[in-house]
């Protein structure tokens, strides 16, 4: 039994598509967004650590969820916090992120990172995190005597 050309190649045009819609997570489903940090990192008197900075973003109508991660790395000890809900309507936001424990972080030096990220989900599970926008900086960690 002979399969002709053009049948092979519609099914093989087929196959690639599929597995390009189904199997690659959407990189560009985001647009118009920018996160920045600011230059400094606060452990205020309750002993929280405080990150901040800007974002804005917009969403395309295939978007998912949207959410803030900032990290704060000094002397091999690493913080991750989240900073709550992003609004994504094409405006600048202020947003900062309160972590209630130190992790061994102290004033001086720090490395510092914030990622704007696309959650996108399959169901109710998460099925893949996007970062779409990025700034990572060489940042100082005050202590808040106030």
């Amino acid at each position: 039994m002979r399969t002709p050309a053009r049948r092979m190649a519609l099914t093989a045009f087929s196959a690639l598509a599929a597995t390009t819609l189904f199997a690659t997570p959407a990189l560009a489903t985001v647009f118009h967004q920018e996160i920045s940090l600011r230059s400094q990192a606060h452990i205020n008197r309750q002993g929280e650590v405080v990150l901040s900075g800007g974002y804005r973003c917009e969403l395309s109508p295939r978007s998912g969820a949207v959410q803030i991660k900032a990290t704060v790395v000094q002397d091999g000890n690493r913080l991750s916090i989240g900073a709550g809900e992003v609004l994504c309507d094409g405006r600048a936001h202020h947003w900062t992120a309160v972590s209630p424990m130190t992790a061994g972080l102290h004033a001086g030096p720090a490395r510092a990172a914030a990622e704007l990220q696309e959650i996108h989900m399959a169901g109710l599970m998460p099925r893949a995190l996007t970062t779409v926008a990025e700034d990572r900086q060489d940042i100082e960690v005050v202590v808040d005597h106030r």
